[in-house]
């Protein structure tokens, strides 16, 4: 069998200078548990990687532990195979939205949130900002941009569902670096 590709997504490194992860330590992480053909992209943890064996659960268990051991914090690690990416950028469900990678965002939800998790949040949304959830995906349209969305701050405590989000540019190019691995 062959390695197949995943994507691991970090949250909560190399934000506002603290927890500070360098990409080329991380790579070297990665290859020290057995990755192969690792790549990282930009500074807020993303890893694109071959593995052997395991699934994204098994793969999520062991790369959360070693690197909590090895940096001395946790972080929540979302990882996902290509194929998952692939689908993500597929059923985006605003298109028009996807030229200004500003506008839009992916958040990657540890699991599929209740149908009254979704309700609470949609109670929320009363501003520019639109949204939609797939699976394990909450899209966000926010045409003021993320940072200006008052919505934006609100989705991890109303939805309750950890996930760690990405802007369309982010999604984009871990899905071509998927590709070329």
């Amino acid at each position: 069998m062959s390695a197949k590709v995943f994507i691991a997504l970090f949250s909560g490194i190399n934000v506002g200078g603290n927890r500070i992860v360098k990409m080329a330590e991380l790579r070297s992480f990665f290859e020290g548990l057995g990755f192969s053909d690792v790549a990282t992209y930009v500074q807020s943890g993303n890893a694109v990687f071959r593995a052997g064996k395991g699934d994204a659960a098994s793969l999520t268990k062991k790369i959360e532990a070693a690197f909590e051991k090895k940096w001395g914090f946790y972080s929540r690690i979302m990882v996902r195979d290509v194929e998952w990416f692939e689908r993500l950028v597929r059923e985006n469900p605003y298109p028009e939205m996807a030229s200004d990678h500003t506008k839009l965002h992916a958040y990657v939800l540890e699991r599929e949130p209740t149908a009254d998790e979704v309700a609470r949040l949609a109670e929320k949304c009363t501003g520019p900002e639109r949204f939609e959830v797939k699976g394990d995906v909450l899209y966000l349209s926010a045409p003021d941009g993320l940072g200006k969305s008052v919505f934006a701050n609100l989705i991890p405590r109303v939805l309750k569902v950890p996930g760690t989000a990405r802007n369309w540019r982010s999604v984009l190019a871990l899905v071509e670096m998927a590709g070329q691995n």
